[in-house]
């Protein structure tokens, strides 16, 4: 189960919408709120998120891998 709050963290950070980064990760953001509901991601939405926000691969573990 992720790490949501830290999640919604980075995406604050980074300065962009959730939509603009479902977009860019090439996922629907309603797939991307859902996700965030039940906090169950697959790996190929880590990696491209992970792409997306820039994370490093301590953080990514720490917000995917909690």
């Amino acid at each position: 189960m992720a790490n949501v709050e830290l999640f919604r963290k980075k995406i604050k950070d980074s300065g962009m919408t959730i939509s603009a980064i479902a977009s860019k990760a090439g996922i629907s953001r309603e797939t991307l709120y859902n996700r965030m509901k039940s906090g169950n991601f697959y790996a190929s939405e880590i990696a491209s998120l992970t792409k997306v926000l820039c994370l490093s691969r301590k953080e990514r573990d720490e917000i995917f891998l909690p």
